[in-house]
């Protein structure tokens, strides 16, 4: 018999010949039983054609490379940046632009759901979380973060810049594309495209990552801002915004199990959890293990830490 497919929310099951089915009305998009199907029969609907179709008509197309891609390639991150802008991009903006604008209006809003007392305030940016909460946790949403994603910001910054391109988010997560078409990014985000797709791109197209013109961004970030790729950064970035303006409590949830899923649900219900501002991101380190990476956890995590102490 084939192994199981991992889903934490039971959006799986058989039907009476034994098929499993995704239910979309339960599905959060985590990508877990992409990874954990022995037949790789699950994969997700792909834009790359679409991407590669406005580059090659001469339109403006603009990559937005999410802070994960810092542990995708043993390389130094201005030649990645390089390589990716060598496809045909017309430009390349770094997401942690909008981790720092995530930031800056998520610390202001826990100050202020903490002094008005608020028992405790959950993070807002992990897609898959806000899907979770949406279908299986209603209770818990009054408790999540109003402030939008980084990649919303780093559109908003992109589209004014560029209000005619099509812009491309690029990261290790499937859920940005149920992101994307929300209500509040139509218009913003045309495309998404995965650290797996991007690679696939560089070999197709012949493009060596060691032979790419480097290409810095135009803005460079905070080096927290980067950190929000992984599990424990988003915390970090605040407390350090925050800088004694504020002393709160912290618990980190990464990786959305059933036993994850029951606890927060368990807070919802209840109000009360044992800490007073909750980082929840789905995938175990963080977006650096996201179910779309080209780099494996363990060779990311240390190419990952080797760049961050650089920026």
């Amino acid at each position: 018999d084939a192994l199981p497919i991992s889903c934490p929310v039971g959006a799986i099951t058989k039907d009476e010949f034994g098929v499993e089915h995704i239910n979309e009305e339960k599905c959060i998009y985590c990508g877990k039983c992409m990874n954990s199907c022995p037949f790789g029969a699950i994969f997700e609907i792909s834009q790359v054609f679409d991407i590669l179709k406005a580059i090659r008509n001469g339109e403006k197309v603009v990559a937005m490379v999410a802070p994960a891609m810092l542990a995708q390639y043993n390389a130094p991150i201005d030649q990645v940046y390089g390589a990716i802008k060598a496809v045909g991009f017309s430009d390349i903006i770094e997401v942690a632009q909008g981790a720092m604008t995530t930031t800056r209006k998520e610390s202001a809003e826990l100050m202020e759901r903490l002094e008005e007392g608020a028992p405790f305030m959950t993070t807002s940016c992990c897609p898959a979380y806000i899907e979770m909460a949406e279908k299986h946790a209603p209770e818990l949403k009054k408790y999540i973060s109003t402030t939008r994603s980084p990649m919303y910001y780093t559109a908003e910054i992109a589209r004014e810049r560029y209000p005619d391109a099509k812009l491309v988010f690029v990261g290790p997560c499937i859920a940005k594309r149920k992101e994307a078409r929300r209500e509040d990014l139509q218009g913003k985000v045309d495309f998404v495209l995965t650290y797996e797709e991007v690679h696939a791109i560089l070999g197709g197209m012949n493009i060596e990552l060691g032979e790419a013109n480097v290409h810095p961004v135009e803005c460079t970030s905070r080096r927290s801002a980067h950190g929000f790729a992984e599990n424990g950064g988003v915390t970090a970035a605040v407390k350090e915004l925050v800088n004694g303006k504020l002393d709160f409590t912290t618990l980190q949830i990464a990786g959305l199990n059933k036993k994850n899923v029951a606890l927060l649900k368990a807070y919802g219900k209840t109000g009360k959890a044992p800490a007073q501002f909750i980082e929840v991101m789905v995938c175990d380190g963080g977006c650096i293990s996201g179910p779309s990476v080209h780099t494996a956890y363990g060779d990311g995590k240390k190419t990952f830490d080797a760049e961050l102490k650089k920026r």
